[in-house]
């Protein structure tokens, strides 16, 4: 635990720091007393006495304790831990203990950051060393502009810190989405004579377990929703009808595909003179089976037959064609057929768009008996992929993270991708044995979901998705949410519904807690853009993104396992977010009826803030309408309370 004290700092243009009170600048210190959740609301009243006008920064900096051991951090949604494990291959930031070279900050590695606060779902950075841990809690803008959080560690006293500065620095590099970093971006105040400025942190101290973060995320979620109104644009009834139409529309196309992204203008084509529809379809993840399932569960439920049609064929075509090692392909091309997952590696399957292809394909044999009776394909495709990769199983429960499309021969078991394969396995319990026993899969479940426990433990899961590599993402927390459920709902273990709990709190990490602030003039500022409930893709792909609509069933559920109405209530939120932005007409923001975009810029990274991805993507819009149909199915998600 922490004493309550803090460094102030004042930050000159021309880089000079120098304390309160050794120039023209005087800074009052009010720490109120600690709060029943242990929050210390810290005022700092600054005032600039000079004769004329300067520029500068102010800065609150808290050390940890000094010792051998390497700090962790957190910036929700931004940085975790180190943030880019050493063998990633995707460039993005990255903490070492006395790196601070020009050289180290050319490929990203740092023993110190700062960030703009719109980079982080909730603007704090948390810190912990030794015995325990400090976080500090500010709000994304004051009167001196956008602040800033940063952290760092000196190797030579062995101790770190962490800070906000009032307005932001980044630094000793800002990303901007590829693996060439931008300069340094500076930010600073022009103080006159005379002008008085209150600015407020929040500081909490804690023990020196990781997962405190919990708590204090969400007394700070409770206090900026209640500011950061959602905005939806249509019920969920409606939703679903234009999602399932736009998947139909649009993304549909022969020889029975989802192809993965289709452009919002029409006319637009590219060198080839071809439109800019990505010809091309992964099995699940981008697209494929699990958005195939949704449009299939929608058009049943409306009875709509040529939804219902349209499904069964990506489904059909899915399954017709299995890789020789005995699972699926990872993606399909219009110009070579069935191909490999996203890898500079030949012959190379992902194992979480393969797992998450395969539990959507159980997922659709359960909607009825008819599905399980006339598409044998459909069978044999689950018993092939599920018996595959149980016979690929370590002994320690590691289902492997890249397959060999021809050999099946496990090509990397790294990160946290195989994790998703426990979803599958446990939900598949028609196919198991008997009457629903175990017949293998509920038992190489259970080895995995104890393996990969320990990643959601250490509060760092990683490698879900197939373009960022080794890197931490949203969608692995995604993944171990629905792993860890399916594992509880099969076998009523209560170790399974704490790890499920655990995941979910990492996985509401990612998720925005308030609106952030658009550039005026910007599409998402005219439009009004609610970021409440939408999820930071990852610290690499620093982009709004609907993906976690996928677990909204599992928030409900975990809800009502726990007694906990936090988790379907966060769920209500990103149901809630992205039924904006799902094209009314055609002509609405520059799309079709139906569409609905992958990206949404609430920061500095890709492109300017405010601007909108101009592609529909088949998981977007599939993602929505899977959650909408999840929602109408459940009561407690159609609760817009919240």
């Amino acid at each position: 635990m922490y004493p309550p004290t803090g460094t102030i700092e004042i930050i000159h243009a021309d880089g000079r720091v120098e304390p309160p009170g050794t120039g023209p600048f005087t800074v009052d210190v009010d720490w109120a007393p600690p709060s029943g959740t242990g929050r210390r609301n810290v005022r700092l009243s600054v005032r600039y006495r000079g004769e004329r006008e300067v520029t500068a920064a102010i800065r609150f900096r808290i050390g940890l304790a000094a010792g051998p051991d390497q700090p962790w951090w957190l910036i929700p949604g931004v940085f975790y831990g180190e943030n880019r494990p050493v063998d990633c291959l995707r460039i993005f930031p990255r903490f070492a203990v006395g790196a601070s070279g020009s050289a180290d900050h050319a490929a990203m590695i740092s023993d110190h950051w700062e960030f703009r606060a719109d980079r982080a779902a909730t603007p704090a950075v948390f810190g912990w060393a030794g015995p325990g841990g400090v976080a500090l809690l500010v709000d994304e803008t004051t009167d001196l502009g956008m602040t800033g959080l940063g952290f760092g560690h000196d190797a030579a006293t062995g101790q770190g810190s962490v800070w906000v500065t009032f307005p932001f620095r980044e630094g000793p590099v800002s990303y901007g989405g590829s693996a060439t970093p931008r300069p340094a971006e500076t930010t600073a105040h022009p103080w006159r004579p005379g002008e008085l400025v209150h600015l407020d942190v929040a500081v909490h101290d804690l023990t020196d377990d990781r997962h405190g973060y919990a708590a204090v995320l969400r007394e700070e979620h409770a206090r900026h929703a209640a500011r950061a109104p959602l905005r939806p644009w249509v019920d969920v009834a409606e939703a679903a009808a234009l999602a399932a139409d736009g998947l139909r529309r649009w993304h549909y196309a022969e020889p029975g595909v989802l192809l993965e992204t289709v452009g919002f203008d029409r006319e637009l084509s590219g060198q080839d003179h071809r439109p800019v529809d990505r010809q091309a379809m992964h099995v699940g993840w981008l697209s494929g089976i699990p958005w195939a399932y949704a449009l299939l569960a929608h058009g049943r439920r409306v009875d709509a037959p040529d939804h219902v049609a349209a499904a069964c064929d990506v489904i059909d075509f899915v399954c017709a064609d299995l890789a020789p090692s005995g699972t699926f392909w990872g993606t399909w091309y219009r110009d070579r057929g069935w191909s490999q997952s996203w890898s500079p590696i030949p012959h190379t399957l992902h194992s979480r768009t393969l797992a998450e292809a395969t539990q959507f394909l159980v997922r659709a044999l359960e909607l009825g008996d008819d599905l399980r009776a006339t598409r044998p394909d459909w069978v044999r495709a689950v018993r092939s992929n599920l018996d595959a990769v149980v016979a690929r199983q370590r002994p320690d429960g590691n289902l492997g993270a890249a397959h060999h499309a021809l050999t099946g021969e496990v090509l990397s078991w790294t990160g946290s991708a195989g994790l998703a394969w426990v979803g599958a396995l446990a939900e598949a319990d028609r196919w198991d044995g008997p009457d629903g026993a175990d017949g293998g899969y509920l038992a190489a479940a259970v080895r995995a979901g104890e393996f990969y426990a320990a990643d959601v433990l250490s509060e760092f899961l990683y490698g879900a998705p197939e373009d960022v590599d080794l890197a931490p993402t949203s969608e692995d927390g995604y993944v171990a949410v629905m792993a860890y459920l399916a594992l509880y709902r099969r076998t009523g273990e209560p170790r399974w519904l704490d790890l499920a709990r655990r995941a979910a709190d990492w996985t509401l990490t990612f998720r925005y807690s308030y609106n952030t602030t658009f550039p005026p003039g910007t599409l998402l500022d005219t439009y009004r853009f609610a970021t409440r409930g939408a999820d930071n893709a990852s610290p690499s792909n620093q982009h709004l993104h609907a993906y976690g609509l996928i677990c909204t069933a599992e928030l409900a559920e975990l809800s009502a396992a726990c007694g906990d109405p936090h988790y379907v209530e966060r769920a209500r939120e990103t149901l809630a977010c992205f039924r904006q932005f799902i094209a009314r007409f055609d002509g609405d923001f520059n799309a079709y009826r139906g569409m609905v975009s992958e990206r949404y810029y609430q920061t500095a990274c890709f492109q300017p803030k405010g601007m909108l991805l101009t592609l529909s993507h088949a998981w977007s819009v599939g993602v929505l309408l899977l959650a909408c149909e999840q929602a109408l199915a459940d009561p407690t998600l159609l609760d817009t309370s919240s």
